[in-house]
């Protein structure tokens, strides 16, 4: 592998960790750390391991056959696409307006008296949806790589700045993990988007296989999988950047986080100023703002994009063409999409913490599930076997699979029967 040709294929592997930094950085790391201070680190860094394997099938899929994880569910059978889709119908609308709720809450404190928050969440998702239905993909790459460097850059010198200031949390304010049934609640409610939720996989293979059509270069197996762990390990350093963002700032002071997106988004940054100086405000904003903006975008433009072609492939007869343009499928996803985020934010606008350890929870629940399919796929007879996983990767995917489903298994039980 050359040193341009890696270059080259760097695309879909950042798009995925902007999809992925967001509300599982921002705001549910940031939360862990707040609320246990640096316990969970360890347990998140187990978290990424675990679903490490099941986020690689994407691309290492994708380029290994010329074609989506979508594809290869229905290799599986009709019933893997149709558990693929009643899954995503499931989560998408308040996973979408999960993160629309803190973008809008984020850009109203920022942008203070201008606009409502509900206003900025039809504006966001406004210019969002144009620049994913006429910009595509060439413009969404692009964008995205500017995003991710600014909030690489923001988060390694906000901790920086807050470490120098020293861990002295009040002993009386703090709190210990203990696994009891509300600990390990919050815990799968972090971890479900941690890094991301795993149907995300399926939206790297389509960047994957966009990437490749966008440009003269179509990037090998090694190095699609090489774009995608720069991703990948980078989404997972910058959680525990944020985890100890939230202990150095807000661990043992007594300050707990509000449920409204707006008021959450004036304690972060005004934490972090207090402790940090003022000169920071304008960091934190951009870390914030470009954090979630970038999710934002990627989530709105993966949705169409995805359920475009999983309908066409349990319906054959809404296809019309192999083109994977926009049509009135597209739109027709967006505007569902759209439609369902919206009455989801206005039932649920000032209960953002709800609302997103809802969502999160969720995409925890349906891991398994979406794992093991993904685990299928790429054991298939239609992957070359020197494109398969190695032997320590198909362990580590059963170890991840047999972890994610017993910890499912508690939650429900729980849920059910003994609250």
């Amino acid at each position: 592998m050359s040193t341009k040709n890696l270059f080259r294929s760097l695309g879909p592997g950042l798009l995925w960790a902007g999809a992925a930094i967001g509300v599982s950085h921002l705001v549910q790391s940031t939360r862990a750390g707040a609320i246990y201070g640096f316990q969970l680190v360890l347990i998140i860094l187990l978290v990424n391991l675990f679903k490490y394997p099941f986020f690689e099938f994407g691309p290492r899929y994708a380029s290994s056959t010329g074609e989506s994880l979508l594809d290869g569910y229905k290799r599986l059978g009709k019933w893997a696409l149709l558990v693929y889709l009643f899954l995503t119908i499931t989560t998408m609308f308040t996973l979408q307006a999960a993160i629309t709720v803190v973008t809008a809450g984020i850009f109203s404190f920022v942008f203070s008296d201008i606009m409502s928050t509900f206003n900025w969440a039809l504006l966001i998702l406004a210019i969002g949806s144009s620049i994913v239905a006429f910009g595509k993909y060439s413009v969404l790459d692009k964008v995205i790589k500017v995003i991710i460097i600014l909030l690489a850059i923001s988060t390694i010198v906000a901790v920086f700045f807050a470490a120098s200031k020293g861990f002295n949390p009040d002993p009386e304010l703090t709190k210990q993990f203990n696994w009891d049934f509300a600990d390990i609640a919050l815990l799968i409610a972090i971890a479900g988007w941690m890094p991301s939720a795993i149907d995300i996989s399926v939206w790297h293979s389509f960047w994957s296989i966009a990437k490749s059509k966008a440009g003269k270069h179509v990037p090998t197996v090694k190095e699609s999988l090489f774009d995608f762990n720069v991703g990948y390990i980078g989404t997972a350093i910058l959680s525990i950047g944020f985890v100890a963002l939230g202990a150095l700032v807000m661990y043992g002071t007594g300050e707990t986080f509000s449920e409204n997106g707006t008021v959450f988004s004036g304690q972060l940054i005004n934490l972090f100023t207090s402790t940090m100086g003022n000169w920071a405000y304008f960091l934190i904003a951009i870390a914030a703002l470009t954090t979630m903006s970038s999710t934002t975008l990627t989530c709105l433009d993966a949705y169409p994009r995805v359920m475009k072609p999983a309908t066409e492939l349990v319906f054959p007869k809404l296809k019309k063409d192999d083109s994977d343009k926009w049509n009135w499928l597209s739109w027709l996803w967006l505007g569902i999409l759209l439609t369902g985020t919206l009455l989801i934010i206005e039932f649920f606008l000032k209960g953002m913490s709800f609302l997103v350890d809802l969502a999160t929870t969720l995409s925890f629940l349906t891991a398994p599930i979406l794992g093991y399919m993904n685990y299928r796929v790429i054991t298939g007879n239609n992957v070359p076997k020197e494109h398969q996983p190695k032997l320590w990767l198909k362990i580590l995917s059963w170890a991840g699979l047999i972890v994610l489903t017993g910890f499912c298994i508690y939650y429900l039980i729980w849920k059910l029967f003994l609250l």
